[in-house]
C-alpha cells in the first residue's frame, strides 16, 4: 500500500511570525492524520517552522534546491544546507519555477539527483499546459518529462511525483476526479515501462491542480491518486486540515 501524502506549498507567503501562527493553528487539527503531512515553506521561514512543528506529525519541506553542493550561485540554496536545517522534502520543477525562472527538464533532473544524494525526498512536478491538453499533447508532454526529469534515479520509492496540470493551478479550474485519476494512471504505467526494476510501484503520485477542502474527498477516493500538492488551501489551517483528514 502506498501511504498518502498531503503537502502544502506556501509559495511566497507568510512572514516568520505568520508562519509560526499558521503552524500553531494547524498542529492540533492534524494530530490524528493517517497520511504524511508536509509544509513546504519559503526558505527564510525554515528555521522558525522547524521549531514550530516540533513534536507534531508535520514534516518540513522546501520549495527549491540547487544542484551544486556549493559555489558561486548567488541566491541559491544547496541540498546539504536544507538537510542541516531539518528539511525532509523539497519541491522541484514546479510550473511556476519553469515558467518564471527558466527551470528546464535538464535542471529538474540535476536538482532531483542532488536532493536524493543528500537524503531529501524530492516532490517532482510534471504536467501540461491548457494549450497542450486541448491540442491532444498531454501524453507527449508527460512522456518527455518522464524521460528527461528522472534520468539516473535508481530507487523511485524515494521520490514523490506531483502531477500538476498547469491550467488548473491558481485558476480555480480543476480536472475532474476521473481526468486526474486517468492521467496519473498513465504516468504510473509509463514510469513502470521506462524505469522497470527501480521500485516504481512504490512511488507515490500526488494531484497538484487546485485540490481544496471541497473537492479533496472525491479526488482522494481515486485509486491512482496518492495525495495532493496543495497551494492556496494550505494557507488556511482549517482548509488544509480538511484535506489532510480526507478519510474522516
Amino acid at each position: 500500500m502506498r501511504r498518502p501524502i498531503i503537502a502544502g506549498n506556501w509559495k511566497m507567503n507568510n512572514t516568520a511570525s505568520e508562519a509560526v501562527e499558521l503552524v500553531k493553528q494547524l498542529k492540533p487539527l492534524v494530530k490524528d492524520a493517517n497520511c504524511d503531512v508536509v509544509v513546504c515553506v519559503p526558505a527564510i521561514d525554515i528555521p522558525v517552522v522547524k521549531k514550530a512543528i516540533y513534536g507534531s506529525k508535520i514534516r518540513l519541506g522546501a520549495q527549491n534546491v540547487h544542484f551544486a553542493e556549493k559555489g558561486a550561485y548567488t541566491g541559491e540554496i544547496s541540498a546539504n544546507m536544507l538537510k542541516e536545517y531539518g528539511v525532509q522534502y523539497v519541491i522541484i520543477g514546479h510550473s511556476e519555477r519553469r515558467q518564471y525562472f527558466g527551470e528546464t527538464d535538464e535542471t529538474v533532473n540535476k536538482r532531483t539527483l542532488a536532493a536524493l544524494a543528500a537524503g531529501l525526498t524530492p516532490i517532482v512536478c510534471i504536467g501540461e499546459s491548457l494549450e497542450e491538453r486541448e491540442g491532444g499533447l498531454t501524453e507527449k508532454v508527460l512522456d518527455r518529462q518522464i524521460g528527461l526529469d528522472f534520468q539516473g534515479v535508481e530507487d523511485f520509492s524515494k521520490i514523490v511525483i506531483a502531477y500538476e496540470p498547469i491550467w488548473a493551478i491558481g485558476t480555480g479550474r480543476t480536472a475532474t476526479d476521473e481526468q486526474a485519476n486517468e492521467t496519473i494512471g498513465y504516468i504510473r504505467k509509463r514510469m513502470k515501462r521506462v524505469y522497470a526494476g527501480k521500485k516504481v510501484g512504490r512511488m507515490r503520485i500526488q494531484y497538484g491542480g487546485s485540490m481544496n477542502a471541497k473537492n479533496c474527498k472525491g479526488l482522494m477516493a481515486q485509486p491512482e491518486i496518492d495525495g495532493g500538492l496543495i497551494g492556496g488551501a494550505s494557507l488556511k489551517a482549517a482548509d488544509f486540515a480538511t484535506i489532510v483528514n480526507f478519510d474522516k
